[in-house]
């Protein structure tokens, strides 16, 4: 114990004395970065107007706007010297240029929902290539596919391909304010998960940006990178500017659900249940359990059991009287309704809404928040299961989404991609936490409730190693708060997330980013020297 309050002494110690310096040194490489931007700027698309500093009244409103997590929003927090908030492919050339010419640390943003704060924040000098402007979606029915550009969020893609076609979506996450590149490049997943895989399994070309500031197609590019960013993290190889997907099929009428189950209607039972045959449900059904604690000083744990099925109500439940009878679900608790909106209905937007919601950009309220991960291979027992919502009652602010795995999962290589969790996995398991503004000053409460539970999980989840959802990013598995990781210690967190992937994403990177000048506290490192 003496030894790690050392050990996070002397960090802290040595970020403040990086700080210091920074405050002395940054208006220089501000006005260097600057000077350089407007020197590469071309007469016909000028940068000027994307170019945001402290000094700019609207700097600190541009900056938040997606910082989704406030804990990375505090007066003390280290700031940008600038903000390139790109309208253009030329910006963001100049943007890398500058950046490597005045060795500045670039962070590239599209919706900011990344937990750690990653996108917008550092330890030392840096700028951010806002990527939220270029957001265009293009949609082609003919073939079935799209190029979108990565500063576009999910609920816009969502509300284009739905302009298009009522039988078409894509398999993406259910938050309609996350940003696609960070998103796709980090192998996000959402409620047609069992039916077509994730949506890096769904791509099929994409338009990339190295330090060489030439734009290179998947053709150009070569099939090991066009693998790499495709659930490693495209933020390691270079700038990502759009993404080719391919669009799936939806029938004209799904059906949404939410049975809630607390401890006194026999949700020990119900949850050993459940982990023994959502996996094995027919590919239409994606059923998430979420477990939460409940009630005053009396507290118990409600099990919220939230269901989507591709097909109508009564095909619904003749597949649920047939493999889950427990759950008691019945016609009272489902509703039919459009794929597009049952985005709204996951989000909690009440039914009826018009779908332009989607393309409000501010109606995600930010949160303090921290997350966790976790993957299941194998059944916990209903003592296990009686332990764990047993800890949930004692801490009392943990959520777990308990996410199902099966079906097109299963059909796909652990090698397809750089994320490895496929056949034989259960469930991945995201352990949150939020808190709100008045509980500000009780935020270390929070973080070290997160890490006790996640310590408490340890007999549950996978091991050699204890994996981890990289789109779930977490720095307590291991980072490097200056962005210098060397190898080795970049494998305490890279096979977390990616396993034996990882050996090929590190010899990708060092072919394609040599200097390594792509880096965040946990990107892909180079091999060593």
């Amino acid at each position: 114990m003496a030894s790690n309050y050392y050990t996070k002494l002397f960090s802290t110690l040595i970020v403040l004395s990086l700080r210091a310096a920074w405050a002395q040194i940054s208006p220089s490489i501000s006005n260097d970065f600057l000077q350089c931007l407007l020197k590469n700027s071309l007469p016909s698309n000028p940068i000027s107007q994307a170019i945001y500093t402290p000094q700019n009244t609207s700097y600190i409103n541009v900056l938040d706007i997606y910082a989704r997590n406030l804990r990375f929003t505090k007066p003390n927090t280290p700031k940008p010297l600038v903000i390139v908030a790109a309208m253009h492919e030329s910006h963001v050339r100049a943007a890398i240029t500058c950046s490597n010419q005045t060795n500045v640390l670039l962070r590239t943003r599209s919706g900011g929902h990344d937990y750690e704060g990653i996108s917008y924040t550092a330890n030392i000098p840096f700028v951010i290539l806002d990527m939220s402007n270029l957001r265009s979606v293009d949609i082609n029915l003919a073939d079935d596919t799209a190029w979108v550009e990565s500063g576009a969020i999910l609920g816009e893609l969502y509300y284009r391909i739905a302009e298009k076609s009522s039988t078409r979506a894509f398999p993406a996450g259910v938050c309609p304010t996350v940003g696609v590149s960070g998103h796709f490049s980090g192998g996000g997943y959402g409620t047609l998960i069992r039916k077509y895989g994730l949506s890096v399994d769904n791509i099929v070309d994409a338009k990339i940006m190295g330090l060489d500031g030439i734009v290179k197609d998947r053709k150009a590019m070569g099939e090991d990178l066009f693998w790499a960013i495709r659930g490693g993290g495209g933020a390691s190889f270079g700038v990502i500017l759009s993404w080719k997907i391919k669009l799936v099929v939806v029938p004209e009428t799904v059906t949404v659900f939410v049975v809630d189950k607390t401890t006194d209607q026999g949700l020990v039972d119900l949850a050993y249940k459940y982990q023994n045959v959502v996996t094995k449900l027919p590919d239409d059904l994606f059923l998430r359990m979420e477990l939460s604690a409940i009630g005053g000083y009396q507290k118990t744990i409600k099990a919220a059991f939230i269901g989507i099925f591709l097909g109508k109500t009564e095909g619904l439940l003749e597949v649920m009287k047939k493999h889950f009878p427990e759950l008691e679900l019945n016609q009272h608790y489902c509703t039919e309704m459009k794929w597009i909106e049952s985005v709204l209905y996951w989000n909690g937007i009440p039914t009826g809404t018009s779908i332009d919601v989607l393309l409000d950009r501010s109606w995600y309220k930010n949160t303090y928040t921290k997350s966790k991960s976790d993957f299941i291979k194998n059944t916990i027992s209903k003592q296990g299961l009686e332990c764990i919502l047993e800890k949930l009652v004692e801490l009392g602010d943990i959520i777990m989404q308990w996410n199902p795995y099966g079906g097109r999962m299963n059909e796909i290589s652990e090698y397809a991609v750089p994320l490895p969790q496929r056949s034989g996995y259960l469930f991945k398991i995201q352990h949150i936490l939020y808190w709100n503004q008045s509980r500000e000053s009780h935020a270390e409460h929070y973080m070290n409730e997160s890490r006790q539970f996640y310590d408490f999980m340890t007999p549950y989840a996978t091991s050699s190693p204890r994996e981890a959802f990289q789109n779930y990013r977490d720095l307590d598995i291991g980072h490097n708060p200056y962005c210098n990781a060397s190898y080795a210690q970049a494998k305490t967190y890279g096979v977390k997330y990616f396993k034996g992937n990882f050996e090929r994403l590190v010899e990708i990177k060092t072919a394609v980013d040599p200097t390594n000048f792509f880096r965040n506290e946990q990107s892909i490192p180079t091999l060593p020297v």
